[in-house]
């Protein structure tokens, strides 16, 4: 079963094998699969699990301009972002970018595009439950600690 590529916010794992279907065409010779994992270590500190949260409309939004971009600037066949919101554990895909192209260097160039700017403006937000019992939410795009307690969902 082929499915349609997608730019879309889920609490459920992300299915990249069916992201990466989604964006395969007779007309690319490349694609690019980028999965975003939780990782055990942070900058020395020990991360047990992650929560992600976002403004789901305005993402989306985001999502698309993002892809609109992407295919000004590359000829890209088709592109799938999916990203997940919610508490994941260590090793769980947090986010995944798939994109065709004609070549390889496109869909590269493309692809890295696309998880840096999303990484860069998009309005979802990582929580680091650290080792210590400690958490810290990191504002988007600088890895640096936000400060979210007077945010609304």
């Amino acid at each position: 079963m082929k499915f349609s590529p997608m730019i879309q916010l889920t609490h459920e794992p992300i299915d990249f094998a069916a992201l990466t279907e989604s964006v395969r065409s007779t007309q690319a010779g490349a694609v690019v699969l980028f999965l975003g994992t939780v990782r055990e270590l942070t900058h020395g500190r020990q991360t047990v699990a992650l929560d992600y949260d976002g403004y789901p409309e305005m993402a989306e939004a985001k999502l698309r301009e993002l892809e609109a971009e992407a295919r000004s600037r590359w000829p890209v066949i088709e592109a799938g972002i999916v990203h997940r919101l919610g508490h994941l554990e260590l090793g769980d895909v947090s986010v995944a970018v798939a994109v065709s192209c004609p070549h390889r260097h496109q869909a590269f160039d493309a692809g890295r595009f696309l998880i840096d700017r999303l990484k860069e403006v998009v309005p979802i937000w990582k929580k680091e439950n650290w080792s210590d019992g400690s958490t810290e939410w990191v504002h988007p795009g600088t890895g640096d600690v936000a400060d979210l307690s007077d945010r609304t969902p």
